[in-house]
C-alpha cells in the first residue's frame, strides 16, 4: 500500500529541527569540545594478565587511587586478560610506569598479576591519528560530491552533502554534549554512518529520478513526495533491523565497543530522518526539477537526416 504523507509540506519545520540540532552541536563542540581517547592524545597501553580474573569496576578504582585518573580498563580476549590505557604520564618510563600499576594492582594481594607489555602512545603519534582521521572525513565528503554529481545532478549532490554533514555533526554534538570518549572506533563509526547515510538518500533520489521521467508534467515537490512514499517502508525496515542489531551490541557488546555503538545508533536515527527530510528538501530549495535530467536536443538536429 502506497501512503501518501506530505513530506515536502512540512519540510520549513524539518528544516528549523536540524538547524537546532546543529546549532547545539555546533556550540557544544566549540564551547566544551570533544573528548579526544588515548588514540589521539597519547597515553600508556599496559597489558595485564590475571590468574582467576579481573574485576574490571574494582580495578579502575584501585587505579585512579593510584593517581592513574580516569583509566580506560576493558577485558583482552578473556576476562583473565586486561588492557588498561593511561593518559600521558610525564617524566616515566616504562620500567616505572610497570612498577607502579604492578603495585597498585597487587595491593589487596588476592591475586598476583603479571604484567605483559606496557607501550607508550606518544603524542606525535596521536596529533597523527587526529589529522589523518579527519581528512579521511574531509576526502570521503568530497568523494560523496563527485559521486552523487555524476551520477544524478549536481543539485542532488549538494542535498546529499548536505544531509551526510547533518549527520555527522549532530552525532559527534551528541558525543560533545554528553562527554563520551571519542577514539578510533567511533570515528570507524562517524565514516560508516557516512555510507549508510549517503546509501539511504541515493535510494531515495533513484526513485526521484525515475519519476522525474515518468511524471514530467507533475510538481516537482508532489514528485518529491511520491519518491519518498514508495520508498519509506524499505527505508523504516532496513533502518530498524540495523538499529536491533546496534542495540544488541550496545547492550552486550562490552567497554571495547559502547561508544562505537552508540554512535552508530544515532547515526542511524539521524541518517533516516535526513535521508527524508533533509537530502530532498535541499534538492528541491536548490530548485531542482524534471527538466535538469532530460537531454538537451540540439538545435537543428532534425536536419541531420535528410538528404
Amino acid at each position: 500500500m502506497i501512503r501518501n504523507i506530505r513530506f515536502m509540506d512540512n519540510r520549513n519545520y524539518a528544516f528549523i529541527f536540524s538547524g537546532l540540532l546543529m546549532l547545539i552541536a555546533i556550540v557544544s563542540l566549540a564551547v566544551n569540545g570533544i573528548k579526544l581517547g588515548l588514540d589521539f592524545t597519547g597515553g600508556v597501553l599496559v597489558e595485564a594478565s590475571y590468574p582467576k580474573g579481573a574485576d574490571l569496576n574494582q580495578l579502575r578504582v584501585t587505579l585512579d587511587g593510584a593517581g592513574f585518573h580516569e583509566p580506560s580498563v576493558q577485558y583482552f580476549g578473556s576476562t583473565k586478560e586486561v588492557l588498561i590505557r593511561l593518559k600521558p604520564i610525564k617524566d616515566m618510563t616504562n620500567l616505572q610506569v610497570n612498577t607502579k600499576v604492578l603495585a597498585a594492582i597487587n595491593k589487596d594481594k588476592q591475586q598476583t598479576v603479571e604484567i605483559r607489555r606496557v607501550e607508550f602512545v606518544g603524542p606525535q603519534v596521536g596529533e597523527s591519528l587526529t589529522e589523518d582521521g579527519f581528512l579521511a572525513l574531509l576526502y570521503s565528503t568530497i568523494g560523496i560530491l563527485i559521486y552523487v554529481a555524476w551520477r544524478f545532478e549536481w543539485k542532488f549532490s549538494v542535498g546529499a552533502v548536505i544531509a551526510t554533514f547533518h549527520d555527522v555533526i549532530v552525532t559527534m554534538g551528541v558525543f560533545s554534549v554528553f562527554g563520551l570518549e571519542f577514539d578510533l572506533t567511533v570515528l570507524a563509526a562517524i565514516l560508516a554512518l557516512i555510507g549508510y547515510s549517503l546509501n539511504d538518500t541515493i535510494v531515495v533520489y533513484d526513485r526521484i529520478r525515475e519519476n522525474f521521467l515518468l511524471l514530467r508534467d507533475t510538481p516537482t515537490d508532489e514528485i518529491m513526495n511520491i519518491s519518498i512514499n514508495v520508498t519509506l517502508s524499505r527505508t523504516i525496515m532496513t533502518s530498524f533491523t540495523v538499529f536491533l542489531v546496534l542495540f544488541a551490541l550496545f547492550i552486550l557488546g562490552g567497554e571495547v565497543i559502547h561508544n562505537f555503538s552508540i554512535a552508530l545508533l544515532f547515526g542511524v536515527v539521524f541518517g533516516t530522518y535526513s535521508s527524508i527530510f533533509v537530502a530532498s528538501p535541499a534538492a528541491l530549495m536548490l530548485g531542482v526539477c524534471p527538466e535538469d535530467l532530460m537531454v538537451p536536443v540540439k538545435e537543428g538536429s532534425e536536419l541531420d537526416h535528410l538528404p
